[in-house]
């Protein structure tokens, strides 16, 4: 197959999937006053019951998709937590944000967020919980003070810690163990291998408390116009759940993924020890903190109902990327296998078609452009994402033929996806970051390809098959073109290099400020030393 002939399969798919449009479906769709995005963190689509999964418990969440639209395979344009959420509210991918490393303040020169354009608009703005903005890196270096990214209300820890001190929690019965009475060290501790609780009732929760805030301030907007954005820190690690969940599934009894020695060479070193009890102890911890956290979501869901505040609510629910259960035997996201990148993404709200499922593959990307299209207000010039309006109001014919983007620069990778075939590059530069690492050093270059057909769960490589070359080439072009058409760096690409070159010189993060540890290797601290910054 001929260079041309693979760059323009890619321009095709390009055209088709990330072209700006004016996002409004050909007939009348509702405009809501009010939206509530609500963030499940590392919450991965195979842990909610709508999604098929009969063992856990989430009532909420099935509430909401069984009124709402339920996409089954929505990809997250990064699997982790700072690079996909700074997406999400950008329309745009995580290369194009400046956002690609897990510490990377978020750069506010350069990007809108759909937080921004909405406050622009009339709306109130509030962010309640986790926004992983970083901000706090830089914090004595911004001129005006670090940027609100249009959010004029800011909750979190601080927060939540203050009403704590503020109030009598109730009381936990000595006989109960936590992670307060109880300690560890390594990887089972800190993924909650031995099924702890946190030393809290549930009323006494941060989940509860965010929920609680995002109410009071829904409710002071009642006669205006409001954006409320909910993220909670569950599921996360340590997978926090409250005492009323410690005997809350059991497990012998947990679903509990296998694997398959396609996944040997790239298992972290972290997890290779861990014994059978503990891993199945980490996912009953994981189960335990999803449903506490949707206990939440089915309260805020009964307030706004009782306030008369749900029909006229567009409520997004999306987990920010996955999360391996075991899956390829880790515990872990940053990584292109499906339960690692795949999240649940559910609208729900009057006038949308309830109880409806969509199979085609979409993206992360296209969720800031639909907000903005259905709260009635243009759209953002610099969107990368084109909208799922249409497709909500089934106003275009469901395809799986369309190529997704997604990317992990920390590990110099990127992958290409549709409903059936899956190819990942890797530069191979280094090994595995964030402490994930393998052992084995750097890979090299690296091709994967899989058919997610016939090998749902991803056991074997066809990339180096004779028979899949032109494939594996095709695929290249149209990973490239997605780079060329997004990236603010483009026109600097060496024009020497082939494809492989081009995607190695692509697939480095240029992030400012941003490193390759699980914390800041430079934080600057406002005492005692603060620095002037200049105009």
């Amino acid at each position: 197959m001929s260079v041309i002939t693979i760059l323009l399969a890619g321009l095709i798919t390009l055209v088709i999937s990330c072209q700006p449009t004016d996002h409004k479906p050909a007939g009348p769709a509702p405009e809501f006053d009010h939206i509530l995005v609500i963030v499940g963190d590392d919450h991965g689509f195979a842990a909610v019951g709508a999604y098929g999964n009969d063992y856990i418990q989430t009532p909420g969440l099935d509430r909401l998709a069984a009124g709402g639209v339920r996409f089954e395979k929505a990809y997250a344009t990064s699997p982790i937590c700072s690079a996909s959420r700074q997406s999400v509210l950008c329309g745009k991918y995580p290369h194009a944000t400046g956002v690609n490393m897990l510490f990377t303040p978020f750069p506010d020169e350069g990007n809108i967020t759909i937080a921004e354009h909405l406050r622009d608009q009339g709306f109130a703005t509030a962010i309640i919980g986790k926004n992983h903005f970083n901000n706090w890196v830089w914090a004595p270096l911004y001129k005006d003070g670090p940027p609100d990214h249009g959010f004029t209300l800011n909750v979190g820890k601080q927060e939540y810690r203050q009403w704590l001190k503020s109030r009598q929690p109730l009381p936990i019965p000595d006989s109960i163990p936590t992670r307060a009475n109880q300690s560890g060290e390594g990887v089972a501790w800190q993924k909650n291998a031995a099924m702890l609780p946190v030393p809290r009732r549930q009323a006494d929760t941060e989940a509860a408390f965010f929920v609680d805030q995002a109410l009071a301030f829904m409710q002071e907007q009642q006669s205006g116009k409001s954006l409320t954005w909910l993220a909670f820190h569950e599921p996360h690690a340590p997978f926090a759940f409250p005492v009323e969940y410690w005997n809350t599934y059991h497990p012998d009894s947990i679903p509990f993924p296998q694997g398959s020695p396609e996944d040997d060479r790239w298992v972290p070193e972290i997890f290779q020890d861990l014994t059978e009890p503990e891993r199945r102890g980490i996912i009953t911890s994981y189960y335990r903190s999803v449903t506490h956290m949707d206990a939440q979501i089915d309260r805020l869901l009964d307030s706004l109902e009782a306030q008369k505040m749900l029909d006229r609510t567009l409520i997004v629910y999306f987990g920010d990327q996955g999360y391996l259960l075991n899956d390829h035997r880790r515990f872990e996201k940053h990584s292109f296998w499906e339960e690692s990148i795949r999240a649940p993404l559910i609208f729900h709200g009057a006038g949308l078609p309830g109880g409806s499922v969509l199979s085609t593959p979409v993206s992360f990307v296209d969720i800031a452009p639909t907000i903005a299209a259905l709260s009635g207000s243009s759209q953002v010039a610099d969107f990368q994402g084109a909208g799922l309006v249409d497709l909500l109001f089934g106003l275009v014919a469901e395809t799986d033929t369309t190529y997704l983007f997604s990317e992990y620069l920390l590990d110099n990778k990127a992958m290409v996806v549709n409903d059936r075939w899956k190819y990942i590059f890797t530069a191979g530069a280094r090994d595995q970051t964030m402490s994930y690492g393998t052992g084995y050093g750097p890979s090299g270059m690296y091709h994967r390809l899989y058919d997610l057909k016939s090998d749902p769960r991803e056991t074997t490589n066809l990339a180096y098959d004779a028979g899949q070359s032109q494939r594996v080439e095709q695929l290249q072009g149209i990973m490239l073109n997605y780079f060329r058409q997004t990236h603010p760096d483009a026109r600097d690409c060496p024009s020497s290099l082939n494809t492989l070159g081009q995607l190695v010189w692509y697939c480095e993060p240029r992030d400012l400020g941003g490193d390759y540890q699980e914390r800041p290797a430079r934080i600057f601290e406002a005492e005692p030393f603060q620095p002037e910054i200049p105009d």
